[in-house]
């Protein structure tokens, strides 16, 4: 049996991280959000679609009791920011696609949603709870990863909403 000499074992490491790296794509910030196309309720969703844009990116499901919360929040952002440059993604994680519709009876979203039933997108970006919600800058690059949604959350959301907007306070 042959063993390895220690630096060679971490060369090896190297190599084989730098060969996976590619395939990771949390998105942490200051990296480049991974890309994606989902159908939508309006046509298919693709990121690369609002490049130039501000995106807040919000990943959702119809039995998240924050989610419900969040929605006329988000509404509200979408009207308010549009002309500066912001649009608001709802993506559903939900399985049904019924179940988010169903959600969004109730609660309807003014800003695109798109749906992923098999959850390949949250796991591209890492996401570990819902609401998750990410600030992608006009480059492209995450700029802001929070979690959850509580209202004493929203002033500071809308805080880096507007200086990704490069909006006074």
């Amino acid at each position: 049996m042959t063993l390895l000499h220690p630096p060679l074992i971490g060369a090896c490491t190297l190599a084989l991280a730098s060969l996976l790296a590619p395939m990771a794509q949390a998105a942490d910030m200051g990296q480049t959000a991974p890309s994606f196309e989902l159908p939508g309720h309006k046509g298919p969703i693709q990121l690369s679609a609002y490049k130039g844009k501000t995106v807040y990116l919000d990943f959702w499901a119809s039995w998240c009791g924050p989610c419900k919360q969040s929605f006329p929040w988000m509404n509200d952002m979408q009207k308010r920011y549009s002309s500066s440059g912001l649009r608001v993604i709802g993506v559903n994680l939900d399985q049904k696609t019924d179940d988010a519709k169903a959600f969004l009876a109730d609660t309807p979203a003014h800003f695109d949603v798109a749906y992923d039933p098999e959850g390949k997108t949250p796991k591209s970006y890492g996401i570990k709870g819902m609401p998750t919600s990410l600030l992608i800058g006009p480059d492209g690059k995450v700029l802001m990863v929070h979690q959850g949604f509580k209202e004493e959350n929203r002033p500071e959301l809308e805080k880096q909403i507007k200086q990704a907007l490069h909006l006074k306070d």
